[in-house]
């Protein structure tokens, strides 16, 4: 996941991979493996902390940083007078935008990853809150920008760029408003507009606030008689429960727990659609669809052709969860199975030593100057690696113009914290390039684009270590968990893309979102995905509500760019892996690319094609694949009855 925009929310020298390990050695591994999870963030070794600091020395020096950047706000309206009046003028007011942009960036940086790291702590709430308040204000200001650009037309802007070459580095943007000319509101309309932003997020909000601290939680006991309250991280960790009687029970009291408030959720996300169809609307696009997708270039057929595709390869994913079936032994699979291992017998544990050397070797095809980076990345405390009390769960990425990434990790040791910490590092090599190439006006790269780095990474770790490692045992793990992956990024993601576009499709047609049509089409496509009608695997009616729980869906049309990414990662790591100089050099010119053209045109330079067919199939056939390399595996080891 990367933070290198506001919205987000979108994890992987030589080493000889030790044999599997016996339980006493597992122990023993573990140990070395520092746990923090119950200390104060005070209390947590300096060393396995990011560092924070080149930041902001202290909370005292960002108050100081953020006055400021409020007096450089203030400027603007000194600024704006003529600013199209000449090419001197206009630049005088774009470097002070851009100035103040990055300066408040690196101040939502501090108040966020402090907060992220220590989520009890109510102060660093209320300066993300400060800052999200100065940049609403500055929007409201900066609302004359397209209008005045438009006004000034393309003509005279090419005249500008050959009086004052330093335009150069805004061309792309300003390019970019006179594309949209026919979507671009009157100046005091466009203000107007831009004050919706201070309650916009309201109803992604309201669901997160209900969802994750006052919706009651249900309690269940588990097989072993343990009474659990069913909160989400105790639902996601026995969803995966080794025992299937209690993967359906934890899976059936907490969707049957959510129903009870399906009505106040489905009017919330009634209402951001409908917001997204308002803002579509009155910038005169015809559907919420292209609004979207038309500021990067990206036509619509994209999404389309992304959802044919993966109908076409419906019998793979199906295939993979039949073959899963049979690993787990089971005589029904069902839909919450899916996220059990199959590979239940193996634990093995990578300290934060062994996994450094590893991500070191398997992205080793980059080149020297992607190693010296990794080594920066190491070095220099780009990360915070360990769980501590009241440290947010999960793992990003954020990067920050001029200094580095900041890389949020919640290491454990497993192999898929081991690809977590592959996939963050793709991220923030992403940043890290862009910002050392491009000027900050071109450094951040859309979020289209931000999964690609990072899955890239995943593909390369899971080459290597499929190379390297003898044991079949944990090569069925590893394709395990990569397929496992791969279902979650591109098919479930997928399903996802196909309800949203569907709910959007209904308010565009001047209907409203009821629980009864959310939860019969959100019913409808995961049967249709997971092969319930083929008694491939069985969704029972109780998932019907389990749209009430993802959040991206208020985020308008961003869930399909985890399934974009990863086919695009995949063509890419495929040109990298099987080609030579040539392809190093095009993917380390995309992740220098930043956000210097449309997204499409930086990927095709790079020698993927997202408009053309081939890149989906590939993908989708590499899935295909790889369950087939399972199937053997599982084959191989049931002749030597380990398995």
């Amino acid at each position: 996941m990367s933070k290198n925009t506001p919205l987000v929310f979108l994890s992987l020298s030589a080493i000889l991979l030790l044999p599997l390990l016996m339980a006493g050695q597992e122990d023993k591994v573990k140990k070395m493996i520092p746990d923090y999870s119950l200390n104060d963030r005070k209390d947590v070794p300096v060393e396995y902390t990011w560092r924070i600091e080149d930041l902001f020395a202290s909370v005292n020096e960002w108050q100081a940083e953020k006055e400021a950047v409020t007096g450089r706000i203030a400027q603007i309206d000194e600024k704006v007078k003529g600013w199209t009046s000449s090419a001197q003028a206009m630049l005088a007011l774009l470097d002070l935008i851009s100035d103040i942009e990055m300066k408040g960036s690196r101040l939502m940086s501090y108040a966020s990853h402090q907060s992220n790291t220590d989520m009890g702590n109510t102060r660093f709430q209320s300066m993300q809150g400060d800052i999200r308040t100065i940049f609403v204000q500055m929007n409201s200001k900066l609302a004359f920008l397209q209008p005045d650009i438009l006004a000034l037309g393309a003509e005279k802007f090419a005249a500008y760029l050959l009086a004052e070459p330093k335009l150069a580095v805004y061309r792309f943007g300003i390019e970019s408003v006179l594309r949209e000319k026919d979507h671009v509101l009157p100046g005091e309309q466009q203000r107007i507009a831009s004050l919706t932003g201070l309650f916009a997020g309201a109803p992604g909000r309201a669901s997160g606030q209900l969802n994750d601290v006052e919706l009651p939680p249900a309690e269940i006991t588990t097989s072993d008689g343990q009474k659990i309250i069913l909160n989400y991280p105790a639902y996601l960790r026995l969803r995966a429960s080794k025992n299937a009687a209690d993967r359906t029970l934890a899976m059936t009291a907490f969707w049957k727990n959510q129903k009870k408030f399906e009505n106040t959720l489905a009017i919330l996300q009634d209402g951001a659609i409908k917001q997204h169809w308002f803002d579509a609307q009155i910038h005169n696009y015809p559907d919420c669809l292209s609004a979207r997708l038309f500021g990067e270039n990206i036509s619509p057929e994209v999404y389309h052709q992304l959802i044919r595709s993966v109908h076409e390869f419906l019998p793979a994913l199906q295939r993979y969860l039949s073959l899963k079936q049979k690993m787990l032994g089971l005589p029904k699979f069902r839909y919450e199975d899916a996220y059990a291992s199959a590979v239940q017998a193996v634990n093995k544990t990578f300290t934060f030593a062994e996994a450094r050397k590893l991500m070191m070797e398997s992205l080793k095809p980059l080149g020297m100057e992607y190693a010296a980076g990794l080594k920066q990345a190491f070095d220099n405390r780009w990360m915070d690696l360990y769980p501590n009390k009241g440290k947010e769960s999960g793992a990003y990425s954020g990067g920050v113009y001029g200094l580095h990434p900041y890389i949020k990790l919640n290491y454990n040791g497993d192999y898929r914290a081991v690809a977590t910490m592959a996939h963050e590092l793709g991220h923030a090599m992403h940043s890290h390039l862009s910002g050392l190439t491009q000027p900050y006006a071109t450094s951040n790269y859309t979020t289209f684009l931000a999964e690609i780095a990072s899955t890239f990474n995943e593909h390369l770790l899971m080459n290597t270590l499929l190379k390297r490692e003898k044991d079949d045992l944990f090569k069925l793990y590893i394709l395990d968990s990569y397929l496992e992956g791969f279902r979650g990024t591109l098919y479930r993601q997928t399903l996802f893309a196909e309800f949203e576009l569907a709910m959007h499709d209904r308010v565009e047609q001047g209907q409203t979102l009821t629980a009864d049509w959310l939860n019969q089409k959100y019913l409808e496509l995961t049967r249709l995905y997971y092969g319930h009608d083929q008694g491939v695997c069985q969704v029972d009616d109780y998932i019907e509500v389990e749209w009430n729980r993802i959040s991206h869906f208020y985020l308008n049309y961003y869930v399909f760019q985890y399934s974009t990414g990863l086919i695009a990662s995949m063509a890419l790591s495929d040109l990298v892996l099987n080609g030579g100089k040539d392809e190093q050099t095009r993917y380390l010119e995309f992740l220098k690319a930043g956000g210097s053209d449309y997204p499409l045109a930086i990927l095709k330079k790079a020698g993927v094609d997202m408009t053309r067919p081939e890149p989906y199939a590939a993908a989708l056939k590499r899935f295909d694949q790889l369950v087939g390399e399972m199937e053997k595996i599982v084959a191989r080891l049931k002749k030597q009855k380990k398995f």
